[in-house]
């Protein structure tokens, strides 16, 4: 038996390898279109125990964004804008909503911003 250390990876492929996974649900094998998922659908448990986690999150996004810089502050901004439909697109309510809720968050955490001097 050999006493052979792992070969570590770099901080930066290690990273990199979660940010790729990420872009195909985390690594699962694509899906054929031609198969539907079975997703059954959530409990009343379920629903209520999402809306509580969406609730902390926003309130966590609101205490780091109450941190942020004017400059990460803008690019959110730019974000929103961004995700907006554009004008010769078909205006989808969720998008439009998801947009206006990125710009709401920058402004809750406004009230929390400490004045720089």
């Amino acid at each position: 038996m050999t006493d052979k250390k792992p070969d570590l990876i770099p901080p930066s492929e290690q990273r990199q390898a979660a940010l790729s996974r990420w872009d195909d649900e985390g690594g699962a094998a694509p899906r054929r279109p031609d198969v539907p998922l079975a997703i059954p659908d959530m409990t009343n448990v379920e629903v209520v125990q999402l809306r509580v986690r969406v609730i902390a999150l926003e309130n966590l996004v609101i205490t780091m964004l109450a941190e942020a810089s004017d400059q990460q502050l803008e690019r959110i901004r730019e974000m929103a804008s961004y995700i907006s439909p554009r004008r010769s697109s078909a205006q989808h309510p969720l998008t439009i909503h998801a947009a206006t809720q990125m710009l709401n968050l920058v402004d809750r955490a406004r009230h929390f911003r400490v004045p720089s001097a």
